[in-house]
């Protein structure tokens, strides 16, 4: 392996770390933001505060884009951003912020599935299997409840959905739009879908209201901010740049990592985490080890 070589592996481990440990997070930033706020609100104000922040870096970059590019960014911003934030805030009316943090975990699936289909990518047996075993452990912690296996909650899938747009997204960066700097993807996409949350959360809820009138609201409102600025506007940018020096299999195994960050912080917060769990995060981590080995 040349010098280089070794330079973009250990900075490609570095953002998948860094990336877990923020992603992580958002589970219950979403959480508390839900205290006060609803999850289309919720998905709203993640979006806007995304946006925002990076909008300064998307205008001036506008005028250059070729125009063969603005639909892919498009749906950069709708697949990557828009809609799973509002997915992921109604996900958690129902699901622990551990549990949807595990179920996120579905991504590499997804993104092998339709890498493997719709952009002819190579995937090794020990991939494969690197890939199940995680799925196993991800499926084992989201089944594993406090009075053993229990039946599968509904709202399950408005992550799997989720799941599903994040791995279309991923093979989208890196198979359609690798020439451009991530830092263009990430803030041209969300300054595109930027207009649509502005639009739901002014005409579509009363947020204002809650804000001057409900307590806790300033408290939840700067979580809900942390969540749009790190969690998305950062975060993407990090991720988007993990994809272009990465494979997207090795980029989407970041959710393997993202749920023991966010039972962690679920145990913090007085969310429970049974013995046998561990099986299932030992799994994982195995599995990560083994879908992004070369």
């Amino acid at each position: 392996m040349s010098h280089s070589s070794k330079d973009q592996s250990t900075l490609a481990w570095v953002l998948l770390v860094i990336l877990a440990l923020i992603w992580g997070s958002s589970f219950i930033l979403i959480k508390k933001g839900l205290l006060v706020f609803n999850p289309g609100e919720v998905g709203a104000l993640r979006i806007v505060f995304a946006g925002l922040v990076l909008l300064p870096f998307s205008l001036p970059k506008l005028k250059g884009i070729s125009r063969k590019y603005w639909g892919l960014l498009f749906v950069v911003g709708l697949f990557g951003s828009f809609i799973p934030a509002f997915l992921f805030a109604k996900a958690q009316t129902q699901l622990d912020s551990s549990i949807t943090g595990v179920l996120n975990g579905l991504t590499p699936i997804f993104t092998l599935i339709i890498g493997y289909i719709f952009f002819h990518q190579r995937i090794r047996s020990q991939n494969w299997v690197g890939i199940l075993v995680g799925f196993l452990g991800m499926t084992w912690l989201a089944m594993n409840g406090e009075d053993g296996i229990g039946k599968i909650n509904y709202y399950v899938f408005f992550v799997i959905v989720a799941t599903m747009l994040y791995g279309t997204n991923v093979n989208l960066i890196k198979y359609k739009i690798k020439d451009l700097p991530s830092l263009l993807i990430t803030s041209v996409s969300l300054s595109m879908v930027l207009p649509f949350g502005l639009i739901f959360l002014f005409l579509a809820t009363d947020f204002t209201q809650k804000i001057t009138e409900v307590q806790g609201a300033g408290l939840a409102l700067f979580y809900i901010a942390l969540l749009g600025i790190m969690g998305t506007a950062v975060a993407l940018i990090l991720f988007n740049k993990l994809v272009k020096i990465s494979s997207p299999i090795f980029s989407s195994s970041v959710t393997y990592l993202i749920p023991i960050v966010a039972i962690a912080w679920g145990l913090i917060d007085n969310e429970t985490l049974q013995w046998t769990d561990f099986i299932g995060i030992a799994a994982i981590i195995f599995g990560v080890y083994y879908a992004s080995k070369k």
